[in-house]
């Protein structure tokens, strides 16, 4: 079931009206109602990854109690690596099982030994990586003492199955919304009204920009032989756009329809295209993974806080399986290990930080930033290293065309977007990234988001623009569903 369904927007009505006029006085049957809710959400695309969640759910929640009651640190270690082992194990049995046996199977053929394996053929859960590691989260806080076990089963299983966050995220700590499904809700108009206008930028996001910029994505990255020059260069920088109102505008429906049922969450993304370093990205891309790895990987392997070889091993390490988190896929993993590797060169020549006072400076470094990120890219858009190899070497193959008008136009043509429609996508994709900006700048938001008539204005015009779009563009998958 998509966000940006129609059978997404009967479901929640129905779900909005009996929380609050219905349910509205009992919170355990709120809660009770939560996990029911969100199973079947969950169960639309197949109702046997349901089993896998309660599984993933019951485990976790026995090994948190056993964690905590256990004084025996030798055994309180075991009890949390069985949790890690599991929860591991069970992610990479159906995420990764058939990448390792084809990987495996591809090197004893270019070694020409013959082998003859029979593959299975396992179908991936949606969303499995995401409630895996908030699960897998609440065991290790247990074994940390931040956190106390919870001792309400259904609370518990309503927090890992948490539909407005269950199938691509943000990641949610057990410390920050597991407590609030012990907390009585009461409806709030204004915090209503914030997630309101979160999900309207979501769609905006998502159905304008991300669906629109799509077309050209697709039609060369999935046949990048038939393009060279220019169209590979514009489909890389509008994929560098498309992943980021895709999965930020998930992020923002999900925060969004969470506040319309009285939870708070995080936010994922803090307009990272405007970073002045890849350090500055990571901490403003994808939050709630990058802190997770940060927190659960990056520190207990030593951080920086450790001999300079081995901060920058962690980082490799670090970047490199979270590349491999996203799917499996090389490709995935080396544009983890091109950022792990981005990361130890600005740390090695100490411009990770970025306070600067000149305007030019910052400019020039939130673009340098921009072009590593959007070249990065271009491996975890490709479909094979292959393909990813292909497309960095034919960018500029045909660099007499770059200054040749005409040329670029014809190179355009069979690339599914039309004229208008391609300055139509530029157009909307500009209107965010300078509300982005006016947002970000502290001086720019007081003088213009007081002001009602600017955000109605701005409000309708998502409106309208979202109407529009979804009239003209099919209604696409969001990227982050496949990890």
């Amino acid at each position: 079931m998509l966000f940006n369904s129609i059978e997404f927007i009967v479901f929640f009505t129905i779900v909005f009206v009996l929380y609050w006029f219905v349910l509205n006085r009992h919170l355990k049957a709120q809660n009770a109602f939560l996990l029911v809710v969100s199973y079947f959400f969950y169960g639309w695309w197949d109702w046997r990854f349901l089993l896998l969640i309660f599984t993933s759910s019951s485990i976790d929640y026995f090994l948190g109690h056993q964690i905590w009651k256990t004084q025996n640190p030798v055994l309180r270690k075991r009890l949390v690596l069985v949790s890690i082992v599991f929860n591991l194990c069970f992610l990479g049995f159906f995420k990764y099982f058939n990448f390792f046996v084809d990987s495996f199977i591809g090197m004893l053929t270019e070694m020409n030994v013959p082998i003859n394996v029979y593959t299975l053929h396992i179908i991936l859960p949606v969303g499995i990586s995401f409630y895996t590691f908030q699960s897998l989260s609440y065991t290790i806080d247990i074994y940390k003492k931040k956190l106390e076990p919870s001792h309400n089963i259904l609370n518990f299983f309503a927090f890992v199955s948490f539909f407005p966050q269950l199938v691509a995220g943000p990641i949610e700590r057990a410390e920050h919304l597991l407590p609030q499904f012990f907390q009585k809700r009461k409806f709030d108009y204004a915090f209503a009204a914030s997630g309101g206008r979160l999900i309207l930028k979501g769609f905006f996001k998502k159905i304008v920009i991300a669906d629109s910029l799509a077309i050209l994505v697709d039609t060369v990255y999935n046949n990048p032989e038939a393009y060279t020059g220019f169209p590979m260069v514009v489909a890389t920088i509008f994929f560098t756009f498309q992943i980021y109102c895709d999965f930020s505008g998930y992020s923002d429906i999900a925060i969004g329809t969470a506040r319309l049922l009285g939870f708070d969450m995080r936010p994922n993304f803090a307009s990272p295209y405007f970073s002045r370093s890849l350090t500055e990205f990571w901490r403003r891309w994808h939050i709630s993974l990058s802190t997770w790895f940060r927190d659960y990987l990056y520190i207990p392997l030593g951080g920086n806080r450790t001999s300079t070889f081995n901060a920058n091993r962690n980082l490799l390490i670090t970047f490199t399986l979270s590349g491999l988190w996203h799917g499996a896929n090389w490709t995935y993993v080396i544009w983890g290990f091109v950022h792990g590797l981005g990361l130890i060169v600005e740390k090695t020549f100490n411009i990770q930080k970025a306070d600067s006072a000149s305007v030019l400076v910052n400019a020039m470094r939130m673009i340098l930033t921009l072009v590593f990120v959007a070249f990065a890219w271009i491996f975890f858009r490709s479909n094979n290293l292959s393909d990813a190899i292909y497309i960095i070497t034919h960018m500029f193959s045909d660099i007499r065309d770059y200054t040749d008008p005409m040329a670029m136009s014809l190179k355009f043509r069979g690339v599914g977007l039309k004229p208008e429609d391609l300055l139509t996508s530029v157009f909307f994709l500009v209107v965010l990234l300078v509300m982005e900006y006016v947002m970000a700048n502290d001086k720019l938001r007081t003088i213009i988001y007081p002001n009602p008539r600017i955000r109605w204005a701005a409000y309708y015009f998502f409106l309208i623009a979202i109407v529009f779009s979804a009239t003209k563009n099919p209604a696409g998958n969001f990227i982050y569903f496949q990890f």
